[in-house]
């Protein structure tokens, strides 16, 4: 960071015991997660008006803040996650949100359990009824060992009665019919973010933690 229009130069600070490694959640401008970065590329982008602080109230109810409100807000209400200079006194975000950049990650959709399901809207595609989730398997349309792949437009959402009455069959030979045709989703699954030292809370109104990661495949 450079010294700006705030009057402050971070450049020329002694920083004293900083958790600046800790993770920061980063939405993009619609206000969907997209990456996580350093608390000291958060407190950077913050710095240059690039990014807003995202602060909750622990009740879904969100406020923004540039530098300056930032910290002022840090000296109203102090935490033990603070950033602390000779001269500065502020707290460590958790979230921020960029100002301008409103793209998602150019990512495809992970060929997953969970985004099976979710394309299928966890409903069996043979008898049509919805199911929990661990009451559903993976079929293959066209079974493996007759050449079968594991792919989006060869595997459905299954239930384990369907799945066990189609065999080692193709549906019409089990005298069953697809409710649709399997295709790849074209929707993007939630962003799946990990690293090591566990997730705030303040983050889970932006993502979903419970994401089966976990590829499918041969």
């Amino acid at each position: 960071m450079s010294k700006g229009s705030h009057g402050v130069n971070l450049h020329n600070h002694k920083i004293m015991d900083t958790p600046l490694d800790q993770p920061v959640l980063v939405l993009n401008r619609l206000w969907q997660a997209i990456n996580t970065c350093s608390a000291r590329r958060a407190l950077t982008l913050l710095y240059q008006g690039h990014a807003q602080v995202v602060a909750t109230d622990g009740e879904k109810n969100f406020s923004t803040h540039d530098f300056l409100s930032w910290r002022h807000f840090s000296l109203s209400n102090p935490e033990p996650r603070m950033l602390q200079t000779i001269s500065l006194k502020i707290r460590i975000p958790r979230i921020i949100v960029l100002c301008l950049f409103d793209r998602l990650p150019k990512k495809e959709v992970k060929f997953t359990r969970l985004n099976v399901f979710e394309r299928d809207k966890n409903t069996c595609q043979y008898c049509g009824h919805h199911f929990e989730r661990n009451n559903l398997n993976i079929d293959h349309v066209l079974p493996r060992d007759r050449g079968g792949q594991t792919t989006w437009e060869n595997v459905v959402c299954s239930c384990i009665t369907c799945n066990t009455r189609k065999g080692n069959r193709l549906p019409h030979e089990a005298k069953m019919q697809l409710l649709k045709k399997p295709k790849r989703p074209k929707w993007r699954p939630f962003v799946n973010i990990t690293f090591a030292g566990g997730v705030d809370d303040s983050w889970s109104h932006f993502i979903d933690l419970a994401y089966w990661n976990v590829e499918l495949g041969e």
